[in-house]
């Protein structure tokens, strides 16, 4: 499984889940916005020294399917170049879109430049400030093997709630790895219904 975190508002509480991700051993992915690059770049560094994945989330966080192909790639384009430079020259190869909102364009656009598009399985709805105990309850019901977990690095309470998931995962025989470990890397088609990597037939 994994813990899929977007970085789009605020970084006060990022540093918290850095540090508890560092205690634990694991390594996750992020997905990071054009604006949050931009007002956090030495957060960005901390992240990619301390081994996580980075992944595409646009520049600016729009409703990727009321823009034609040509802005959405612009998007994605202006991401790619922050984050490779960030990276230490390392190119991203994940895209997250804004909302979970896609379309085939969207996919087209991103599988364009090289893009694999990701969803989630598990949302924490952590962005709802509900409690670290209601986020833990609501994420160590829905795992399942191969499960993305969705989480925000300025959510009130993501932080807390970590410590439960992370105890849960390890007492129930799973392994939290960058979403990069998880994919199928051929034979494979998005399944436009869901989102889902399903292996071709």
């Amino acid at each position: 499984m994994c813990l899929k975190v977007a970085s789009s508002w605020g970084a006060e509480h990022t540093e918290k889940i850095l540090d508890i991700l560092k205690e634990n051993n694991i390594k996750t992915t992020f997905f990071l916005t054009g604006f949050w690059i931009e007002k956090y770049p030495d957060m960005v560094k901390k992240i990619v020294a301390e081994g996580h994945e980075l992944g595409n989330h646009t520049w600016t966080h729009p409703h990727l399917n009321t823009l034609d192909k040509q802005a959405i790639t612009h998007e994605l384009e202006r991401v790619h170049a922050a984050l490779t430079d960030l990276w230490g020259g390392k190119e991203p190869t994940l895209f997250r879109p804004p909302f979970g909102e896609y379309s085939n364009k969207v996919i087209e656009a991103a599988d364009g430049l090289g893009y694999l598009t990701i969803q989630w399985s598990v949302d924490s709805l952590d962005w709802k400030d509900l409690s670290a105990e209601a986020i833990a309850k609501r994420v160590n019901d829905g795992v399942h093997p191969g499960a993305i977990v969705l989480f925000h690095n300025n959510g009130r309470y993501t932080a807390d709630s970590l410590p439960r998931i992370i105890a849960y995962t390890k007492e129930n025989g799973y392994k939290i790895v960058p979403i990069s470990q998880l994919l199928h890397k051929k034979d494979f088609y998005i399944d436009s219904s869901d989102g889902a990597q399903r292996l071709k037939r």
